[in-house]
Order: C-alpha cells, then structure tokens, then sequence
C-alpha cells in the first residue's frame, strides 16, 4: 500500500472513530439504540417470548376476562380474556412489518425522484417538485382515511395507504442536497469524463445523500408506527383478530378507566418505540452531522 493511501485509510477510519464517539456520548442515543433493538427482539421472537402465544389469535378464555395485571398476565388481559403483553409483543411485530412495508417502497421512490429532480432540472424538476408539493400540501391522515375508507381496511392497504403519502418528504429532501451539490468539483468532473447519467446519480451523487437517508428513516420509523395505530385507532387499519397496537387501544378504551390496562400497556408500548427510534435518529443525526 502506498503512503497516500495509507494516509486516506487512516482519515477515513478516524472519521468513523469520531463519529461512533460522539454516538457513545450521547446518552439519550444509546438509549434509542436499546428500545430499538428490544422492540426487533420482541417481534422477531414474539412466539418464543409470549407466554400465551395463542393470545395472538382468536383465542378465547371467558374464565379469565378483564384479568388485572399480575405475575401470571403481566399486562392483564382484555375482554375476551387474551393475554395482553403476548398481544403487545405480536403488535410490535405487525408495526415494524408496517415499516419495513412502506419505507421499502417509498424510500427507493422517493429517492430517485428526488435524485432526478435535482440532477436534471428544467421541466424535469418542475413537474416532479410541483406534484411533490401538491402531495405534501394535503393533510395526510385526511388522506390516508380517505384512501382506507375506498379500500378495505387491513394491513396491506394501510401499508399503500400510508405510501402514497410517505415518498414526498425524502423527493424533497434528497432534491435539496443534489441541489446543493451539483456545482462541486467531484460532479463536474465526472461530467467532463463523460460519464453516463445513471452513474452520476447513483455512484456520484447516492452515496452523498446516504447519511441523511439512513437518519430520515430511523426518524420515519416511529412516525410511520404512529400513523399506522392512528389508522387503526378509528378503525381504518388492521382488524382484529390481528393483534395491533392501535386497535388494542380503541377496543380498551371501551373500558376505561375500570379496565384501564387494555388500553394503556398497548398505549404505552406504542410510545416506548416511538421514543426509541425518536431518540435513535437524533443520535444518528449527531453522529453523521446531519441537517434534515
């Protein structure tokens, strides 16, 4: 290895070293990182972690209805005496699927549009930003009603549901930085080399935007977590038997405030991974010095 390389690899390792330690300093980061991870476990090993896996189903035990919480249900039980914190550990899992459904498609959508936008302008730029804002201009749990209320409501229309409305802020934040970065040298090089559009976007420009995706989709996650309980919560998401955190809640709220444990354990695990992707993207926004 020659000693300018050997010079770059070692600036390259020192900026990840001092960007871990800034991560490692940061108190509240580590703890998003710990929600996180605790909230994946939970909905990966949901069956082995469950006490009452059938709890996750249409299972029924009128014997032990409206059961407080305890050491046997340690989050109760509802009204048709299923085990709570079973139920919550399987909500985790429907609402990080959720996630993975609608940032999985609406990410790479809008991304791209973002990078064309930016890279070519012109009519190219107005058509995809104009619709971008008329997009971003509609009140989008109006509209995810709106579309849910047309379609029937279960997982995979929730997931389109929220989609269709979830591309437009990464279009308008990848359009900002390839804007930005369009007069610098790396890009004008590679244009005076001849190089190809598809490789100016997606070798040059891409991974210039990386660390802001990577931060915009740890801050998604918990919103995306949110809208979807919300859709739920009026009874435009996933229908029950599936146990999903926002209409445990709703079906709980019948029986507030003598019941008050159907509706606040699933209230209160719907917070616990909100803050915890919250806490985790602005950890991340620190680390990588992000300006979203």
């Amino acid at each position: 290895m020659s000693a300018p390389d050997m010079i770059d690899t070692q600036r390259v390792l020192t900026s990840r070293q001092m960007a871990l330690y800034r991560f490692t300093r940061n108190p509240a980061a580590l703890v998003g990182a710990v929600i996180v991870i605790s909230v994946v476990i939970a909905a990966i090993f949901a069956p082995l972690l469950a006490p009452s896996p059938e709890s996750a189903g249409s299972f029924v035990d009128f014997r032990n209805r409206h059961a407080a919480p305890s050491w046997e249900h340690w989050m109760g039980t509802d009204n048709v005496g299923r085990d709570v914190f079973s139920r919550v550990l399987y909500g985790f899992r429907v609402s990080l699927g959720l996630v993975v459904g609608v940032l999985g498609v609406a990410v790479p959508f809008g991304v791209i549009l973002g990078l064309v936008a930016g890279y070519f302008g012109g009519w190219t730029e107005t058509i995809i930003m104009r619709f971008t804002d008329i997009m971003l201009a509609l009140p989008p749990l109006a509209m995810a009603l709106a579309i849910t209320a047309v379609l029937s409501p279960n997982l995979v229309n929730a997931m389109i549901a929220i989609t269709l409305l979830w591309w437009t802020w990464h279009t308008r934040l990848i359009y900002r930085i390839v804007k930005a970065q369009m007069n610098e040298d790396y890009v004008e090089a590679a244009q005076i080399a001849g190089a190809t559009h598809v490789h100016i976007l997606f070798r040059e420009l891409l991974p210039n935007c990386i660390s802001a995706i990577a931060v915009k989709i740890s801050l998604d996650a918990g919103f995306v977590i949110l809208f979807g309980a919300s859709l739920s919560f009026l009874g435009l998401g996933i229908q029950p038997p599936t146990p999903d955190l926002g209409t445990m809640v709703a079906t709980g709220a019948e029986y507030m405030p003598e019941m008050w444990w159907q509706a606040v354990m699933p209230g209160l695990a719907i917070l616990y991974a909100i803050l915890g992707f919250n806490l985790l993207g602005d950890g991340l926004r620190d680390m990588l010095d992000v300006e979203l």
